[in-house]
């Protein structure tokens, strides 16, 4: 959210965005970190809360998409290469790969090992480095603005 754009945001929409953005990847980290705990015990109870945990994530990673989708699109012009509409690509693209990580482990616990963890090491690196590449370009273009 850039606090410099055009058009002035929805205060409670800023708000509901800025608590609800996080969740989503600590559901998808502590779901990662469980298939990375199942690969060494072989457990099939770490497969079946890693699953739950990416059904979680993906249902709360709706509602900040949805109040990123109308702040970065609808009103505001951004460049095409903003750190904002990086951020909700990148954001989007983890949520399509969670959806198949998802699916991925609806299976038995014994097919899920090596696209499982794939998968939600894929999430979880995309989603850390949005994060990351939002802010450090937010934080250089509001000290070049300085």
């Amino acid at each position: 959210m850039n606090p410099n754009a055009t058009r002035r945001n929805s205060a409670l929409a800023v708000a509901l965005y800025e608590f609800l953005n996080p969740v989503p990847l600590g559901f998808f980290t502590a779901a990662w970190i469980f298939d990375i705990i199942y690969l060494k015990s072989y457990n099939p109870m770490w497969t079946k809360s890693a699953s739950w945990l990416i059904a979680f994530g993906l249902i709360i990673a709706i509602i900040p998409r949805l109040i990123n989708l109308v702040q970065t699109w609808i009103g505001v012009s951004w460049p095409q290469t903003s750190p904002v509409k990086i951020h909700f690509w990148a954001n989007l693209l983890a949520i399509v790969l969670a959806i198949f990580n998802a699916f991925v482990h609806s299976r038995d616990a014994y097919a899920v090992v090596p696209a499982g963890v794939i998968l939600s090491t894929l999430v979880v690196a995309l989603l850390c480095l949005a994060n990351v590449q939002l802010a450090l370009r937010l934080r250089t273009a509001q000290g070049a603005a300085r």
